[in-house]
């Protein structure tokens, strides 16, 4: 049974389950390293391990769950669950990562695309998909991330992944601009549902904004700012 999302006074040896904010531009690993610094000097020890559950590109912001002491052994089980996102697919065009960290690398029409046809799409997205994740992705093959190698230009084979999309609901069209809300499973790249959506459309499609709201149980309202868990975890008094 997982902890709910913990509150001062803080028990980080023991174990606590932090529910962060992800700040737009900041990686995760960015996040892990500033929470872990202000454990270390509020407990005033030299090592503390702490670990998240599921990256967030430094792009989206959102539900970022961070675990201290013994419950980073319970990560695994926190990566597993279902995941809600909203965010905004832009049509009409394309970038080698499927979203905005990369340069648009292609443009597309948009002229014919209905609101019809975009729900139709978001209802071909959803339910067990067989996903092919974008070349820039944390994926490791022979040790690497993709992402290190697309980089450097090497050629790929990336290998299509059983994913489930239970929710891809539209909740604004202002072409070239399409907001959403999807529920999906682990692992399920809500960029490649960008790409593809663009392709349904005979168009394209790229990722320009995403926040993830809520992580298996945990819900946004649960979710500290950054800043504000940071005053929370004061340095220890000498």
């Amino acid at each position: 049974m997982l902890p709910p999302t913990t509150t001062p006074p803080f028990t980080f040896q023991e174990g606590c389950l932090l529910l962060v904010d992800k700040p737009k531009g900041w990686t995760s690993f960015d996040v892990v390293n500033k929470v872990r610094w202000a454990i270390r000097k509020h407990l005033g020890v030299k090592k503390i391990k702490v670990g998240h559950a599921g990256t967030l590109d430094p792009m989206a912001t959102g539900m970022l769950n961070i675990c201290t002491g013994k419950w980073t052994k319970r990560l695994q089980e926190l990566q597993g669950m279902d995941k809600t996102y909203t965010g905004t697919i832009t049509l009409g065009a394309t970038t080698a990562s499927y979203d905005a960290e990369e340069p648009i690398n292609a443009t597309f029409p948009t002229e014919h695309i209905t609101e019809e046809m975009i729900r139709a799409a978001a209802e071909s997205l959803t339910g067990d998909l067989e996903q092919l994740p974008p070349i820039f992705s944390a994926i490791k093959v022979d040790g690497q991330p993709l992402y290190k190698k697309a980089r450097r230009g090497e050629m790929v084979e990336v290998k299509p992944r059983p994913v489930t999309v239970h929710e891809f609901r539209i909740t604004r069209i202002e072409l070239p601009e399409v907001d959403f809300v999807i529920s999906c499973s682990k692992g399920t790249y809500i960029r490649s549902l960008a790409y593809d959506m663009g392709k349904a459309l005979n168009s394209g499609g790229y990722l320009t904004a995403l926040r993830r709201t809520i992580v298996g149980p945990f819900q946004e309202e649960a979710m500290w700012e950054l800043e504000a868990l940071l005053q929370a975890i004061p340095p220890k008094e000498e």
